[in-house]
């Protein structure tokens, strides 16, 4: 693992980092119009936390095959317990239960303020000091995405209201378990650090799903059963064993920032799939922000 917390030093950005964010951001941006579609025939603590498990079982199994151990020393599990709590749980839930109140693009964009949280946590935190390349790619990024919210005709309207506060709430939550994880690194292959993380994370979220909702399968149609396929092995298995192996080799702020390639991904996503609203103004905005991800990798 890179040293890239170190005060006083300038984080190396590392080229494998870059394509494993990539490779999460890619995964994650098009899970958004998956999600807003399966929750018109799952219900959302069932939808996320059942995947989860069957996705967190589907790395364990991977791991197993590449003959990867699945052992956690007992002084990593406080930190692998407190990520999945962070990192998974919070997130499923609150970004799930928010989609019920907003659009999926709206969702992802207010979800997305999460490299504001992190850059400010990591300051203190980490001893990452903001440069000024990687500040002003933090500025042109929520411009964009501002202008994406406001093309959009976006309003906090009342009745938006629960579903904004939840998105923010899950967006602040992930921030702090980016941090933490640099702060408190868990020392395990990425595969299996995210089998045990998506695995504790959801098995709740699962559990609370099954006792407090009512799931109709039969009602599911082809489609539904592809995309619940989809949600398992890409969101569970590919981005977020992604997302780790690049969270290990980029500064948490970096790492954070690069995200904001999600929303643009799900707003485009959703714009296609879903017929939400996607103008020349939006698309502008969707270039400028990716442009402020490039420029925040190179400072």
């Amino acid at each position: 693992m890179h040293d890239s917390t170190r005060r006083g030093m300038r984080p190396r950005i590392a080229p494998a980092g870059l394509m494993f964010l990539a490779i999460t951001s890619v995964g994650w941006g098009f899970n958004w119009p998956v999600t807003k579609f399966l929750l018109s025939e799952l219900p959302p603590l069932t939808l996320r936390g059942v995947t989860g498990v069957l996705g967190a079982l589907l790395l364990a199994a991977f791991a197993i095959l590449r003959s990867q151990s699945l052992k956690v020393a007992p002084e990593i599990w406080p930190r692998l317990l407190l990520a999945g709590l962070l990192n998974v749980t919070g997130w499923m839930v609150l970004m799930g239960l928010a989609l019920l109140w907003l659009p999926a693009s709206e969702a992802a964009l207010i979800a997305y303020t999460m490299p504001v949280w992190a850059s400010i946590i990591a300051w203190p935190v980490l001893g990452e000091r903001p440069t000024l390349l990687r500040t002003i790619a933090l500025v042109m990024a929520f411009a964009g995405l501002a202008a994406i919210m406001g093309g959009n005709g976006i309003a906090a309207s009342e009745e938006k209201l629960p579903g904004i506060i939840m998105a923010l709430a899950g967006s602040i939550g992930f921030a702090v378990g980016t941090v933490l994880s640099k702060k408190l690194p868990i020392h395990l292959p990425p595969i299996t650090a995210a089998a045990w993380q998506i695995g504790a994370g959801c098995l709740p979220v699962a559990l609370a799903g099954l006792l407090l909702e009512t799931t109709h399968l039969d009602r599911m149609t082809t489609v539904g059963w592809v995309l619940v396929v989809y949600s398992t092995v890409v969101q569970f298995c590919i981005a977020y064993v992604s997302w780790f192996a690049a969270l290990s080799r980029l500064p948490a702020s970096v790492a954070a920032i690069g995200t904001m390639a999600v929303p643009v991904i799900g707003v485009l996503a959703s714009a296609i799939a879903l017929h939400e609203p996607l103008g020349p103004g939006q698309i502008a905005a969707l270039i400028f922000t990716l442009a402020a991800v490039v420029l925040a990798t190179r400072g």
